[in-house]
């Protein structure tokens, strides 16, 4: 192991828990068959890597970036990243003409993960527009606020909507049971814990798995 590799092991161990324990196959996925259960039309979507522009809705904590980064770990595209708080106009017309040089001449095409995209003022969205209309990027949108109302029509009509559901205390339950035993999340602490404890944390976090 070089110096690098110590450091990159080290900054994996101080990142949060939420973080280091995010799925990385659609199995580990909870809590969200209805739209992932075997057959579903988004999961035959993703494993098939013919995956449309998405826009992800749901509560804080329900997986919608996680499932992002499941896609980002599935997909022969190129993936990339912007936030709805940070990216601003040129920042999305840099990413939209390198995914159009990447298209053109190396035929790959790409996924563009836009987190909280409501955030993005209309001239935002507009940039956006044209690009995932004639598929220089496909787009996927996570949103905790209900896109019909925080996103604009035509970016609306260009995108499968699908809701996710606040995890429920079975699904929480089977987050946290995960994390006691898994080396990247507290697997090499030995953690135990009773019953009652685990159904507690599972209860006040209010379907939020990243509390």
């Amino acid at each position: 192991m070089d110096l690098f590799s110590k450091n990159e092991a080290a900054e994996s161990g101080q990142r949060p828990l939420a973080a280091r324990m995010r799925p990385v196959t659609l199995d580990d996925i909870v809590g969200q068959a209805n739209i992932l259960g075997e057959g579903k039309l988004l999961r035959r979507a993703i494993e098939a890597d013919r995956l449309g522009s998405i826009i992800l809705f749901g509560p804080p904590g329900c997986g919608k970036t996680s499932l992002a980064h499941v896609i980002a770990g599935t997909t022969k595209r190129r993936f990339e990243e912007a936030s709805g708080v940070l990216a601003n106009v040129e920042t999305l017309r840099s990413i939209i003409e390198t995914a159009r040089y990447r298209k053109l001449h190396e035929k790959v095409e790409t996924i563009l993960f836009v987190d909280e995209i409501h955030r993005f003022n209309k001239a935002q969205q507009d940039v956006l527009l044209p690009h995932v209309e004639n598929g220089t990027v496909t787009l996927i949108g996570a949103t905790t606020h209900n896109p019909l109302f925080f996103v604009n029509g035509p970016l609306n009509s260009r995108s499968q909507i699908f809701e996710l559901a606040p995890l429920d205390e079975n699904a929480v339950m089977a987050v946290l049971a995960r994390a006691m035993v898994d080396p990247r999340g507290l697997g090499e602490l030995k953690v135990q814990a009773d019953d009652d404890a685990m159904m507690h944390l599972a209860r006040v976090c209010e379907g939020d798995a990243r509390r």
